[in-house]
């Protein structure tokens, strides 16, 4: 090996997934890679160019990742040296998505998929690895809600979830594939094909999968006369089979294909050719599977009839969310993924109760609110929702409301047979407060925000965090014009949810030890929920409201996008969206594992590194606790 590959491998072999490489494995990918120079904002790849035939490292410099939204660049991820990009050819065929560019002077080494490829068949953590690190870099392809003011940022999608779909999404396939001896005749593997439409045969010693004939096989070796119609199948098979394990997700199998160069995988007891065949997956699988858009649950609870039914996709849902968080997949992945779908059972649960009492006698909005509203529940908490019907004429008004309130009632009732704790503050459009006409709502909107804090009017400021999951969008639109015109220099405002904010009990001592909590059920345990993840929602939508950013109710993107709209504390915002991520997946793992909301946090049962990791991420808070300080002149928490 030349001195330049060698300084290469060495480079490489520093950082993931080429950590997990042997040295003559290193070695081989080394000499066939190309150095590539770029001047400070050269771009290397673009938008709708045609996908090359490499990806990239970088070895030195800064690669901007960027998409144009609303005719503005929108930078997706900082690659710093040893950051892997330009992954698309290796998953999809299609032009790239997104703009490589040079921040200043940089090399990247590219390195040929075809030499690459090979190392992944027999090293499932490179896979995994390239995987997960594609689907952090991947925008979504049809983001059109940019226009509401929704970034694309470094590991979220927006609207269509089919991308985001195919790292968690299991497929069906045939649990009963056709299958022959290795003595098989291929006249009759053909005949059998033909009648049973099935276009892959395959070939099993003692029920092991050995060789799998297909229709390419039969074109390309017995109608072109290669061989005649009488020969065993053994001659015209391919061999050996790619196998996998029965919970391959879509972009796992996709993957395998695209890297074997094949049409078919052997499903397999334990996903290896030495153990007995389950199925067999297809091409064909795969794109029905893409079809479902955004996946095979939502469809089960678009025909889904009853609560039961329902609970029982919740039920499923929960195991998704358990093994996408054992896969190391993005908690943003997992948290979109989940209010997909936790929406689409809200939705089924309206629709049932529509079906049940009749149409609905006026227009409505049926809005989420709170951690729902905000996107954020992986978990089962309670349900927290509002309804707001059009204004009607005086004497409809009674009938009209009587209707919704019905219809909250019943939708309510569902949610909590399927698993959503009714709220214990009664907020929830069963209850009349909460279900109420347009007019109403705007004043009482109005009421909270000009005159906060006062007598019997205390806002919970989980009443702005909504969003809209079935009915008219125009009327979200209108209470959402009403939210951003009353807070304009609404300094009173302001400073109630400030306050709010602040009032939060400090997570650590002044001698950085844990505050927990010191009588009760939960004694010596710490309350993640109210000291940690809480304030940082409060100060997430406090700026949000302040810097009138419309249309962004989760508190990760919240935070990403006040970087870019107050660039000079863009340090702070971003340390508390990394801090919120690693607190809800705390938060998450804890209620997976007593099967509760992830309250409180046993710490005796962190290990040490866990203990260090949860200090760090409470550390941002005091960062942000001064920002609000600062910037509304509030001294009486300090």
């Amino acid at each position: 090996m030349n001195s330049i590959a060698e300084n290469i491998a060495e480079f490489l072999k520093e950082y993931s997934p080429f950590d997990q490489l042997t040295v003559q494995e290193l070695s081989e990918i080394a000499g066939n890679i190309r150095v590539v120079n770029l001047q400070k904002h050269k771009t290397l790849f673009q938008i709708n160019d045609i996908v090359h035939d490499s990806f990239y490292v970088v070895a030195s410099g800064v690669i901007d990742l960027s998409v144009i939204a609303d005719a503005e660049e929108t930078i997706l991820n900082k690659c710093h040296e040893g950051a892997i990009f330009g992954l698309r050819p290796f998953f999809a065929k299609n032009n790239y998505r997104m703009t490589a560019k040079a921040r200043e002077e940089s090399i990247v080494y590219a390195i040929p998929i075809s030499v690459f490829r090979p190392f992944l068949a027999s090293n499932m953590n490179v896979l995994n690895f390239l995987l997960e690190n594609f689907a952090t870099n991947t925008p979504d392809s049809n983001d059109n809600e940019s226009s509401r003011g929704n970034l694309i940022s470094d590991s979220v999608f927006y609207t269509d979830q089919q991308s985001e779909m195919q790292f968690f999404q299991t497929l069906s396939y045939n649990t009963a594939p056709l299958t022959t001896a290795i003595s098989g005749i291929v006249k009759d593997v053909a005949q059998l094909m033909a009648e049973t439409r099935i276009n892959s045969t395959i070939v099993c010693e003692n029920n092991i999968p050995v060789g799998i004939v297909t229709y390419t096989d039969m074109s390309s070796k017995i109608a072109t006369g290669r061989f005649p119609i009488t020969v065993s199948v053994d001659r015209i098979m391919s061999s050996p089979v790619i196998t996998v394990l029965e919970n391959v997700s879509l972009a796992e199998a996709q993957l395998l294909m695209l890297k074997n160069n094949v049409t078919h995988l052997c499903v397999t007891l334990d996903g290896t050719n030495a153990s007995v065949i389950k199925g067999v997956i297809s091409e064909h699988d795969l794109i029905i599977a893409q079809a479902s858009n955004p996946g095979v649950l939502i469809k089960e609870i678009k025909r889904s009839q009853s609560a039961n039914e329902l609970k029982q996709i919740r039920i499923r849902l929960t195991g998704l969310i358990q093994t996408s968080i054992q896969k190391n997949i993005p908690l943003t992945h997992i948290t979109n993924l989940t209010s997909e779908i936790n929406f689409a059972l809200l939705k089924r649960a309206i629709e049932l109760s529509i079906l049940e009492l009749g149409s609905a006698p006026a227009r409505f909005a049926w809005l989420s609110i709170g951690s729902q509203g905000r996107k954020e529940q992986l978990l089962l908490t309670d349900q927290d929702s509002i309804l707001i019907f059009e204004d009607v004429a005086a004497e409809k008004y009674r009938d009209v409301k009587d209707y919704f309130l019905k219809l909250g009632k019943m939708t309510t009732l569902t949610l909590e047979k399927v698993g959503y704790e009714l709220c214990p503050n009664g907020h929830m459009a069963s209850n009349m407060m909460w279900c109420k006409s347009l007019t109403d709502w705007i004043k009482q909107y109005d009421s909270w925000m000009t005159a906060p804090g006062e007598k019997n009017n205390n806002i919970s400021s989980i009443f702005f965090d909504y969003e809209l999951v079935f009915g008219d969008q125009k009327l979200e639109d209108a209470i959402s014009k009403i939210v951003f015109i009353t807070s304009k220099n609404n300094s009173l405002f302001f400073d109630y949810l400030g306050n709010d904010a602040l009032r939060k009990n400090s997570p650590l001592s002044f001698f950085k030890n844990f505050n927990v909590e010191e009588e009760g059920p939960y004694k010596n345990m710490f309350d993640i929920k109210t000291r940690a993840i809480l304030p940082l929602v409060d100060g997430a939508r406090l700026f949000t409201l302040y810097f009138d950013l419309k249309g962004i109710n989760n508190t990760y993107v919240r935070f990403k996008q006040l970087a870019i709209s107050d660039p000079k504390h863009s340090e702070v915002y971003l340390n508390c969206a990394e801090a919120f991520l690693i607190l809800s997946k705390f938060s998450t793992l804890e209620g997976l594992k007593n099967e509760n909301s992830g309250h409180y946090i046993n710490l005796e049962e962190l290990s040490k590194i866990d203990k260090e990791k949860l200090k760090n991420a409470l550390l941002p808070m005091k960062e942000l606790e001064e920002l609000i300080k600062n910037k509304f002149q509030l001294t009486q928490f300090s």
